[in-house]
């Protein structure tokens, strides 16, 4: 049983942990350029300090928890909050135990945080990027009902080349 919980700054040294032996790009990847390589508990506090996980927050941090021995396995974030106009942006996902990929992970936690998204908060529209070539995640992501809107190209300077990202979204009433 996968269930989500908000993260506390308890949480830190497990994200720092999946991050240790990592590279510049794979935190790009699930990151997205907030964070600088290599990740440290000192970003993540600052990053925390904006209100995350507050009432009237716009940006929500969950743990990812594993639940027979209630062992965090990974985070996603629910940011960007409009209550507005209704909308959300998934980010910031991880899964952090390799044990725990490939195995349908992803699509249950994305499927609880778009209905956290639309029930709790009452959106309308979520979207997510995703990089082109990120292909497993762009699977999962169709699976539970996210479409492709449209390719960002060279989006992202890395190194001596550029990433593209698709922009895609899912709607409440897919």
């Amino acid at each position: 049983m996968i269930r989500l919980e908000y993260m506390t700054r308890d949480d830190f040294v497990k994200v720092l942990d999946w991050n240790k032996s990592t590279t510049p790009e794979f935190l790009l990847q699930w990151a997205g350029p907030i964070f600088e390589y290599p990740l440290t508990e000192e970003q993540l506090h600052t990053y925390f300090s904006r209100g995350v996980n507050e009432q009237t927050s716009d940006t929500f941090v969950y743990k990812i928890v594993e639940g027979e021995n209630n062992h965090s396995i990974g985070m996603i974030e629910l940011g960007k909050v409009d209550r507005k106009n209704k909308s959300g942006r998934v980010g910031r996902f991880l899964i952090g135990e390799r044990d725990f990929r490939g195995r349908g992970t992803g699509q249950f936690v994305l499927q609880t945080i778009i209905g956290i998204g639309f029930e709790e908060f009452g959106l309308y529209r979520i979207s997510l990027g995703v990089f082109d070539f990120n292909l497993p995640a762009i699977r999962c992501y169709e699976k539970v009902g996210f479409v492709k809107e449209g390719l960002l190209r060279d989006a992202r300077k890395v190194g001596n080349c550029y990433w593209s990202l698709f922009e895609m979204s899912i709607l409440k009433d897919y």
